[in-house]
């Protein structure tokens, strides 16, 4: 056990109780911070010494050299108001002696040294990560990280850009890399978009009205609210064609709400579409079939 047991004995050194997020579950690592990076003592080694949160990978000689990671698969890591999701952290690194193990941090601020800017972490779930040779001097490790959103995400302010903390241990097991801003990730809130259009059926040149709504999920009470002012495209695609077309963009309302109308013309089906934000993830009605007579 070279990481998770140092990491969570320093974990206490920036406590969430500074914060305001609700009390810690039973055996959840993410309720208290670990202490400015990561990396320090994380593999039972002595870290390198700095002023800054930022440890450059390569900026001594003997240091392993990371070169990537990847975090989810490259897509973004969407919660909705209750399910938990575990999502892959993989890193490439090198060093003359090979790469033997690595860590993975996620969390969210300006300065994971203060408590003040540093207001939300989720440690990955592993002791040791599993690494896996690419070559003599290069491996490829990968652990995995839990988000639970009644927990982690305490509130709503902490969808969008999220920064990924690693590190990476030589495989003489005393040299190792460290930074705190190796890369960013992004954790959104789930959408939801529904769509009913109207008469069924509906007699060629008369008026359809097509209803909807846009939600997504919130993280502080735990419920589905509508997202007002958004753009969201009306779209439809003819009874034997497998493509949409956009025949009108309005915004919600100020509870989400979605309405218009248009003229029957085809068979065909009509849909809402949400192109998403940084905050929330682009979403597509199922398709609402209209025979025209």
């Amino acid at each position: 056990m070279r990481i998770r047991a140092t990491v969570a004995a320093v974990s206490g050194a920036l406590a969430l109780s500074a914060l305001a997020v609700p009390a810690a579950h039973a055996g959840d690592q993410s309720t208290s911070l670990p202490k400015p990076t990561w990396g320090a003592d994380a593999f039972g080694t002595v870290a390198p010494s700095a002023s800054k949160a930022r440890v450059a990978a390569a900026a001594d000689a003997t240091e392993p050299v990371i070169s990537k990671v990847v975090v989810n698969g490259g897509k973004n890591i969407v919660l909705g108001t209750t399910a938990t999701k575990t999502v892959s952290v993989s890193l490439t690194a090198s060093h003359a002696t090979g790469v033997v193990d690595a860590y993975a941090v996620l969390w969210h601020g300006t300065d994971p040294s203060s408590e003040d800017t540093l207001d939300g972490v989720v440690l990955q779930n592993e002791d040791e990560a599993k690494c896996t040779k690419v070559n003599a001097t290069t491996s490829t490790c990968k652990v995995t990280v839990t988000i639970d959103p009644r927990y982690d995400l305490y509130k709503n302010a902490l969808a969008g850009t999220w920064h990924v903390a690693v590190g990476a241990l030589a495989g003489n097991e005393e040299d190792a890399a460290f930074d705190d801003f190796y890369g960013t990730t992004r954790v959104q809130r789930l959408s939801k978009l529904t769509v009913n259009a109207s008469p069924e059926p509906v007699k060629k040149g008369k008026t359809i009205t097509v209803v909807g709504k846009l939600s997504r999920a919130n993280w502080e009470d735990h419920k589905y609210h509508g997202y007002s002012g958004q753009p969201v495209q009306l779209q439809f695609r003819k009874k034997n064609s497998s493509t949409y077309t956009t025949v009108k963009t309005i915004k919600t309302n100020s509870t989400g709400n979605l309405k218009t109308t248009v003229k029957a013309s085809v068979d065909g089906y009509w849909r809402w579409s949400f192109v998403g934000t940084s905050t929330t993830p682009a979403v597509k009605a199922a398709g609402d079939f209209v025979d025209v007579k």
